[in-house]
């Protein structure tokens, strides 16, 4: 018969054995080359945190505004297209994440934590929800035989859209796989100043998108006052704006 206190003492010492090892695991790398002295430059400018306060303001005034719009006048009576503004406004929240967090990167360390957070907050958030939000007034429209984009609201929608697709193809296919897309090494690390660049400009149009669709939009001027609409849907995209560009690096495009 085997003996099953010397199995359970086995059975002891390898629990021991694991738990020490667990105890003594290393840390990641880049915190141990922190602690042996490897220094990490302070990277904002003078200014730069205002302005992060001034852009976050603005993105939490849009978005609760126009999901407290939504929620508290009956969704259900909007259809499909409820979804619209609501996620329309938190793609808007987290493309600005996307950028502000990038921004102020120089080093390799931080330049590849702030990489990281950008690819998840664009790609893996707002494009998303920005699809899935054209997708929910598409469908309400289709279900009430109405046309698409008669307004300029409608029609700079689907601009930023369509614009959107290119930019991620652009911005993906360039980092990917050491952006083999584009052929690699420098020269896909060259189409990042454009990427860049591009997007700095579809940012606006959004921003004036949502202008549009808040501020004089017929569902606007139904659920929301004039007061109301002038801080959530004027006020708001301009304090993102401001801040934003506030924090830009001209010296990242290199464009010469």
């Amino acid at each position: 018969m085997p003996d099953i206190s010397s199995s359970n003492g086995d059975s002891e010492r390898r629990d021991e054995d694991s738990e020490h090892l667990l105890s003594h695991h290393p840390e990641p790398a880049e915190f141990v080359e922190l602690e042996m002295g490897l220094e990490v430059k302070v990277e904002e400018r003078h200014g730069d945190n205002w302005a992060r306060s001034i852009t976050l303001t603005g993105v939490a005034i849009l978005v609760l505004t126009t999901w407290f719009i939504v929620i508290f006048n009956g969704p259900s009576k909007l259809g499909w297209f409820a979804f619209h503004p609501l996620l329309q406004t938190l793609a808007l929240g987290s493309f600005t994440y996307g950028i502000l967090t990038l921004q102020p990167t120089s080093q390799p360390v931080t330049k590849a934590a702030g990489f990281f957070r950008h690819q998840t907050a664009m790609f893996f958030v707002g494009f998303p929800l920005i699809m899935l939000g054209t997708s929910s007034v598409v469908y309400n429209k289709y279900l009430r035989g109405a046309e698409h984009a008669k307004t300029w609201h409608g029609t700079l929608g689907f601009t930023c859209v369509s614009w959107l697709l290119l930019q991620i193809f652009l911005g993906a296919g360039s980092v990917w796989k050491g952006g083999a897309l584009f052929g690699g090494g420098a020269k896909a690390k060259a189409l990042w100043k454009y990427h860049r660049a591009s997007g700095y400009v579809l940012f606006p149009l959004m921003m004036l998108t949502a202008h549009l669709g808040g501020g004089w939009s017929h569902w606007g001027e139904k659920y929301a006052g004039s007061l109301v609409r002038l801080i959530a849907y004027t006020v708001a995209p301009v304090l993102i704006f401001t801040g934003l560009y506030v924090r830009i690096r001209v010296s990242k495009m290199k464009f010469w």
